[in-house]
């Protein structure tokens, strides 16, 4: 991407020229979404696309998983998310000659999907084959505030000559092997992207409904296999003082009303199209066509402009507790308001379902929740929008009777969260990477805790969440064992950490610290509840049948639980064997053979010393206060290094760490190549959906990284590291029930709580009061930066060859300059 051609604007991303070959990445770029409902950047005439894709939320096919080699406790079904209806398609026709983005002679040409406005609008002219002039104005919106509701509009007008107009506006299903529809295909080979959804071999979306008349037309299916249910509908408003003639036309896939007017020069026609979706996991297509007609009735009578004003209202407020303001850095202020405005998008109407790892933007990884959720998307969501950081834990909970099943055949006590999943059920054919990373029950009980803490919503903790920490705190009791030798130690092995490329093994470093903190908080939690409301406890005590010193077990097992840590290199080992394997020497691979698992057999990865992205250093910062300033700088300084950053939530992490043990400019690469995932598509498979996890990791490489905040303990902490060349950095914070605005500069951190009460805050191990009524200012200067290590900014060391030498490394510098950006990262 270029700067001519993608302008500099910091709350709009504005694209001024066309280009086919990047169809895939601006679809992706420009998608808008609620979070529900979300429909790529596709052109409204329907003609060429990568992927034409409109997504729902959990609204999925599932398929026998076919292992060539089966085992028992494998997962058996496969779940894939649909690309459903598209109602996007606003066909033109001047002189009867299609407008077609590919060939048309455009005079002009802009189109801008606006951040504040939650709208994504097009402009352009068009120079017609016969050489008339017409200017075509077109919006597309999908609202927060009527979740089941998408809006557009199109407007016509002749600048020069007459002409016929016909607008041809459709819902149509896409089969027959135009998208992603053709049960799955599982053959492994050349090309194989694990990162992709695979493709549909029959047809997914069976007929249940379809009428066309000049009022509404809808489209009913149900999924042949999962039995989901969908309806889609629209109504249109059509203005102009010409006398039009309207025709509709309805097929088993396709419905559309075609409007006709004999244009006259500068007389604009304009169609007003209101979409409803609605999706049931059983409700028959005739009571989902009663809701998409109460749904376009309000938005009817309403209208245009009336839902428009509304989502602005809407992203006002997004913005007073979400944005980010970067003083000076033109550029990373737009990147960041734009991962920023994904977060929105793929979160906010979610309303009790999980966020995908692509949002609703793309089919990439087949539409699942992963721990990204947990660990990246809501601590984003609990100190900027706590209301859906609860639904998003709700929808846990829900899953807690499939995940109680899942640990019963996995030969365990408590409850095991699938690895990947739609409807609950574990959904990862490869156990190694998946059913392995046991990690994930301890990645939903601290974003459980972590929002009880910053929002003291103790209630939810007392119906949901306490049953959550309960099981998953069984689950570790069980799994672990305990061993003497020496000391009396308590051991989780057969365990995968964050870091695919080493698999199944024992005492991992990630896995075993925040298997410690569940354990800790559930036994907390109990005690708590037991003492605020014995009636309640006794109902939970009788719920989840808790015996008698299950309490006490859960506390010595987080005792007595091993932290791997190896004395002669002064680390901590990823797991219990991590350092006896080769070093795998990066600085020796080709970028033709990056990403690894796209180029080398899984087992040539497992046998060396070699991270797809960050594990120790993740724990280093999820539970930093675990750990001695100088135990991070010297884990940092060996794994980074040998860390690819094959996986695009990598960066951000290595970037707050960086930032905490004194790298700065390494800390600043890696948060550039954050920042960029997908504006310029550093992982090459943007076109497949929006990276929402590694958004939610820019919020939290500024926050927490720059910013230096902590919660440990339930107590607001601050340790910035502004980068130097900022003159500031700006944020705001949800604390129980108050919003509180952090300004960091050069010199000084200043607090002040915009609404609600005061809030107490650490700085630099000093603690203050931050009054209601009067901003709090805190120099910081005197103290200087903190820098842990004394290496600088020089390349840093880790990783040991065989013979008993370091490897040294540098992490790859990209070039991110401030007035382009380029593909050169």
């Amino acid at each position: 991407m270029d700067r001519a051609r993608f302008p500099l604007d910091p709350w709009r991303l504005v694209e001024t020229s066309h280009n086919q070959a990047d169809l895939g990445l601006t679809e992706t770029l420009f998608t808008v979404a609620n979070g529900y409902l979300g429909m790529r950047g596709n052109p409204a005439e329907g003609r060429d696309a990568y992927a034409h894709g409109t997504f729902i939320n959990g609204f999925h096919e599932t398929w026998s998983i076919r292992h060539a080699e089966s085992a028992f406790g494998f997962a058996r079904t496969g779940q894939t998310i649909v690309n459903v209806p598209d109602a996007k398609v606003m066909k033109l026709y001047v002189d009867d000659e299609p407008l077609n983005l590919a060939s048309a002679d455009l005079e002009h040409y802009e189109r801008v999907l606006d951040f504040r406005e939650g709208v994504l609008r097009r402009s352009l002219i068009w120079r017609t084959p016969s050489g008339k002039r017409v200017k075509v104005d077109s919006s597309r919106m999908v609202s927060m505030t009527q979740r089941h509701l998408a809006v557009f509009t199109l407007e016509v007008t002749m600048l020069e000559g007459d002409a016929p107009l016909v607008i041809s506006s459709q819902v149509l299903n896409r089969q027959d092997g135009e998208d992603e529809y053709h049960v799955k295909s599982a053959a492994m080979g050349e090309g194989v992207d694990p990162r992709k959804a695979s493709h549909f071999e029959e047809r997914v979306l069976l007929p249940k409904a379809s009428y066309a008349t000049e009022k509404r037309m809808l489209l009913g299916y149900q999924c042949a296999q999962s039995k989901m249910t969908i309806a889609v509908a629209a109504d249109h408003v059509i203005e102009t003082d010409q006398p039009v003639e309207t025709v509709v036309r309805n097929e088993q896939d396709l419905t559309k009303m075609v409007f006709r007017v004999e244009a006259k020069e500068g007389r604009p026609v304009t169609v007003g199209k209101f979409v409803a979706y609605h999706s049931s996991r059983g409700v028959p297509v005739r009571e989902l066509s009663d809701r998409c007609d109460r749904t376009l009735d309000r938005a009817r009578h309403n209208g245009v402009r009336h839902h428009h004003d509304e989502q602005r209202a809407w992203f006002d407020d997004f913005w007073l507790h979400a944005d980010i303001e970067v003083e000076g850095q033109d550029a990373i202020q737009q990147a960041t308001r734009f991962n920023l405005f994904q977060l929105a998008q793929a979160s906010a109407r979610a309303d009790q379902q999980g966020v995908p790892a692509k949002g609703v933007s793309g089919s990439g990884y087949e539409g699942h929740y992963f721990w990204d959720t947990e660990i990246y998307v809501i601590p984003f969501l609990t100190y900027t929008l706590p209301e859906v950081a609860r639904n998003t834990l709700h929808f846990r909970s829900r899953m807690l009777p499939a995940a109680r099943e899942r640990a019963r055949e996995m030969a365990q006590n408590g409850a095991l969260f699938p690895w990947r999943t739609i409807n609950g059920e574990e959904a990862s054919a490869y156990y190694a990477a998946g059913t392995a990373q046991v990690h994930i029950d301890a990645d939903v009980a601290y974003a459980l805790t972590k929002y009880v803490d910053a929002t003291g919503d103790t209630g939810f903790m007392e119906r949901d969440g306490i049953d959550i920490l309960v099981e998953t705190a069984r689950l570790w009791a069980d799994l672990g064992f305990w061993r003497s030798n020496g000391e009396h130690s308590f051991h989780i092995h057969g365990v995968t950490g964050p870091d695919e490329y080493t698999t199944v093994v024992n005492n991992n470093l990630f896995t075993n610290v925040m298997a410690r903190y569940n354990l800790e908080r559930a036994a907390r939690a109990v005690q708590e509840i037991k003492s605020s409301d014995p009636a309640t406890y006794q109902a939970m005590v009788s719920r989840l049948d808790l015996a008698d010193g299950e309490v006490e077990e859960w506390q010595a097992c987080a005792d007595g639980m091993a932290i791997p840590f190896d004395h002669s290199l002064g680390i901590h080992p990823q797991d219990d064997y991590f350092l006896d394997r080769e070093v795998w020497d990066l600085s020796q691979t080709p970028e033709d053979l990056r990403p690894l698992l796209l180029h080398y057999h899984p087992l040539v990865i497992y046998r060396f010393q070699v991270l797809k992205q960050a594990d120790v250093v993740l724990a280093l910062f999820l539970q930093g206060d675990r750990f001695t300033t100088e135990e991070k700088c010297a884990d940092f300084e060996y794994y980074d290094p040998i860390t690819t950053g094959d996986s695009t939530l990598s960066a951000v992490v290595q970037s707050v760490i960086a930032a905490e043990v004194g790298y700065h400019e390494l800390a600043s690469q890696y948060f550039h190549q954050a920042l960029y995932v997908d504006l310029i598509d550093l992982h090459g498979n943007t076109v497949d959906g929006l990276h929402i996890a590694s958004a939610g990791g820019v919020w939290s490489a500024l926050v927490n990284g720059f910013g230096g905040m902590r919660d440990h303990g339930g107590v607001l902490s601050f340790d910035p590291r502004l980068p130097v060349g900022w003159p500031s950095l700006t944020y705001a914070l949800r604390w129980h029930g108050s919003r509180l605005r952090v300004s960091l500069t050069q010199s000084e951190i200043s607090f002040t709580v915009e609404h609600g009460s005061g809030v107490p805050v650490r700085v630099r191990g000093r603690s203050y009061d931050v009054p209601a009524d009067a901003p709090l200012v805190v120099p910081l200067d005197d103290q200087g930066p903190r820098t842990a290590g004394t290496l600088g900014d020089k390349p840093i060391i880790g990783g040991r060859r065989d013979d008993g030498t370091m490897i040294t490394a540098s992490v790859p510098e990209p070039t991110f300059p401030a007035d382009e950006w380029t593909t050169d990262a």
